[in-house]
């Protein structure tokens, strides 16, 4: 059922479905560039219209810009744009920017940009070549004849929009609002300067701070707003690469018989099922330590790594066995990722869950060879640097293996089963009647296939080949060797990182820097998670005070959404005089991500998912669906206007402090200053007037003698808003 206040959401905002369509399509203010990184670009216009300054590449070096004529381009061909306002570091080229193109029955399509290059004789004026044909296949007109309005976007921040004739001057499009002609004559005015420096990032300025907080920790907080305002990001960021983890020890849960006794299945001991055979104390303890932890980059970096090297407890049904393959990731979250591949290959809980502990040389099973290439290391596909597709002479994308070359893998992973031996130290967790799912796997060599083997090939490939008669230990590091060093795994891997951490559609740009850093941590180290994550973060594409493309950002996931609202309120137990026990994933899980139970390898959503309709890499969108949608406002509803109760389950129960809030809305009748509060608190400056209007005026029909009301409803309509949805 749809509680009240779900109803209310629903009337201001639309229903659902309009929710799920537009969570991705909110436009920014017309402020003046707020961005104290990087400066907005101007797409350059006629003299004396917003038609946009285009030209033929043919003719592009033999044309002053000042006698380009207004002209239509023919579909497919290619066309040089004009920009300026942007400051570009040595590396940067095309794949920085990406141009946006929308038509006059409202559908977006992104041209490829093909080349960027310093117009010569023209200070800060660049030329983007672009393709018109649409690079995700919207497209599907090769006769248009019309209008169309084209940005520019780079480092998040999005241009003015102009128009641009494709096939034929005219249609019915409109200009934007206010908008106004942007020719070379004026750039002199509107430049923003700015050195380009690779980590240039702004440490006064409160927007970006949070927008920092809300992508390397799972949430904001008023201390520790206050601690990055004081010594600065990157201060910050080398002492939680220090900061012992967990700050709650992880539980200290026993080994079970693998399936449930009677006794346990009829709870004896109390509560037998659901202690051990049920994620109930690692999913307490995973918000705790969220909600709680010193340590919130590690914890938030494990967390998208549990959803990248992928283990359900939906099959690996006891806490104690999930809780060491958190351990795993954990460990490994700021290490190596070589250390990472082996730490997780040999751990049961994936030997069990991808079957390699049953996989003999008379019996093999490709689960794991599958997956360890298509899903944790290099994909299907060859990979660019920056994470671009490599095609053939025929435009084809290439695979990056067959099926041959899993069968000669699978054959690698043969002959490893849970460690069984009670000599001292070799086990030291094997327990009497149980299976050891804390040790790491051990070899039988006589279970191992010990033919030669083809691995994977490409240039200067590490042991493409393995010889015969090994030992199965040695053959396991040769491949895994084979593996780290395919040029995939950079990218691969940066790519996943920024996704989970910053924005769901990274430029190839932003996904090149990151992996050049894996690649070479400065040292000449390859696969340094440190430097990797240090990268991304710091990067100029996740930095700024605001972010104005629309297409910016990640819907946030439901964990994250969760965690987010309940640090920024004061998250404590359900009568306010203690921390919460952390017993939330049961309202959290109605949202479509049930903790540490993916519903299969594949994760929760894909990181390819584009969403319906556009061409936006969203990948948190697969689980965003008219019944989440729901779910989500519900949850909200819990947690503003009511609590988690305390239960059996529950012992402490789960509450939010709204005191600010109230007082603030006490103290001034009109709701202004607190919606400006939620504004900064929650959103870094960037709620549209639209937005506070309409919930000014939903605020403003509580009775003003009725504040916490009042401050449950801002509170309630600002989270549920699709503009606090999407992280930006």
């Amino acid at each position: 059922m749809i509680s009240r206040n779900s109803r209310l959401l629903q009337q201001i905002f639309g229903a659902a479905f309009v929710f799920f369509l537009l969570a991705f399509s909110v436009l920014a203010q017309d402020d003046a560039d707020p961005n104290p990184d990087s400066p907005t670009p101007i797409l350059l216009s006629q003299p004396d219209s917003t038609r946009a300054l285009a030209s033929s590449v043919d003719n592009f070096e033999r044309t002053n810009l000042l006698k380009i004529k207004n002209r239509a381009f023919y579909p497919n061909s290619k066309v040089s744009l004009f920009v300026s306002n942007v400051s570009l570091l040595p590396e940067e080229g095309a794949s920085a920017f990406r141009v946006y193109v929308e038509d006059e029955k409202g559908r977006q399509y992104r041209f490829p940009v093909l080349n960027v290059r310093k117009v010569k004789g023209q200070t800060d004026v660049y030329a983007l070549t672009v393709q018109l044909s649409d690079d995700l296949g919207f497209w599907e007109n090769p006769n248009f004849n019309a209008d169309v309005l084209v940005n520019v976007v780079w480092r998040g921040l999005t241009s003015n929009r102009a128009r641009l004739g494709i096939g034929a001057i005219g249609g019915n499009i409109k200009d934007d609002a206010n908008a106004a002609p942007t020719p070379v004559s004026s750039l002199s005015s509107k430049l923003t300067r700015i050195s380009p420096l690779p980590n240039f990032i702004g440490y006064i300025y409160s927007g970006d701070r949070t927008r920092f907080m809300e992508q390397a920790t799972f949430g904001p907080t008023p201390l520790l707003d206050s601690s990055i305002r004081r010594i600065g990001l990157r201060t910050w960021l080398a002492g939680q690469f220090e900061t012992p983890y967990p700050t709650f020890p992880y539980p200290n849960l026993s080994l079970m018989p693998t399936n449930a006794t009677t006794e346990c299945q009829n709870n004896i001991p109390v509560n037998c099922q659901r202690d051990f055979y049920s994620m109930y104390h690692l999913q307490n303890w995973f918000y705790k330590e969220a909600f709680y932890g010193d340590a919130q980059l590690k914890h938030r970096v494990a967390w998208a790594l549990s959803q990248l090297w992928v283990v359900s407890g939906l099959e690996e049904r006891q806490a104690s066995w999930m809780i060491a393959y958190h351990q795993k990731l954990s460990q490994n979250a700021f290490g190596n990722y070589r250390d990472l591949m082996s730490d997780v290959t040999l751990n049961p809980a994936m030997g069990d869950y991808l079957d390699m502990v049953r996989s003999t040389k008379n019996n093999p099973n490709e689960n794991f060879a599958r997956e360890i290439l298509q899903l944790f290391s290099i994909g299907l596909f060859m990979l660019n640097q920056d994470g671009t597709l490599q095609l053939d002479a025929s435009g084809n994308p290439i695979p990056t293996y067959d099926q041959n070359t899993v069968n000669n893998f699978t054959k690698v992973f043969t002959g490893w089963n849970y460690c069984n031996n009670s000599s001292p130290g070799v086990c030291p967790n094997i327990t009497v009647g149980t299976v050891d799912f804390k040790d790491p796997l051990t070899l039988t060599q006589n279970n191992h296939d010990v033919t030669a083997k083809t691995l994977l090939s490409y240039p200067g490939a590490v042991n493409q080949t393995i010889a015969a008669n090994q030992n199965g230990a040695a053959e396991l590091n040769q491949a895994l060797d084979n593996i780290f060093y395919h040029p995939n795994v950079a990218p691969f891997v940066s790519r996943f990182l920024i996704q989970h951490l910053v924005t769901s559609d990274p430029t190839p740009a932003y996904v090149g820097r990151a992996a050049a850093v894996f690649n070479n941590n400065g040292s000449n180290i390859r696969g340094d998670l440190k430097s990797v994550v240090r990268a991304i973060l710091l990067d100029p594409e996740a930095r700024g005070n605001v972010k104005t493309d629309p297409n910016y950002g990640k819907l946030r996931e439901p964990v994250l959404l969760a965690t987010n609202i309940f640090r920024q309120f004061n998250v404590r137990s359900a009568d306010g005089a203690m921390q919460s026990d952390g017993y939330v994933n049961q309202i959290i899980s109605l949202m479509g991500q049930n903790t540490f139970n993916p519903p299969t390898v594949f994760n929760y959503y894909s990181p390819d998912y584009v969403v319906p309709g556009t061409a936006l890499n969203g990948p948190e969108f697969g689980i965003m669906t008219t019944g989440t949608a729901i779910a989500r406002a519900n949850f909200v509803n819990t947690i503003v206007f009511s609590r988690v109760g305390t239960s059996n389950s529950a012992p402490l129960g789960t509450s939010i402090d709204l005191t600010e809030m109230q007082t603030i809305a006490a103290a001034d009748a009109s709701g202004n200053k607190m919606l400006d509060v939620l504004n900064t608190k929650l959103m870094h400056g960037t709620m549209s007037e639209q937005m506070k209007n309409t919930i000014l005026t939903a605020v403003q029909a509580v009775p003003s003698t009725d504040s916490l009301t009042r401050a449950r409803t801002a509170v309630y309509l600002v989270t549920t808003s699709s503009q606090y949805q999407v992280q930006r």
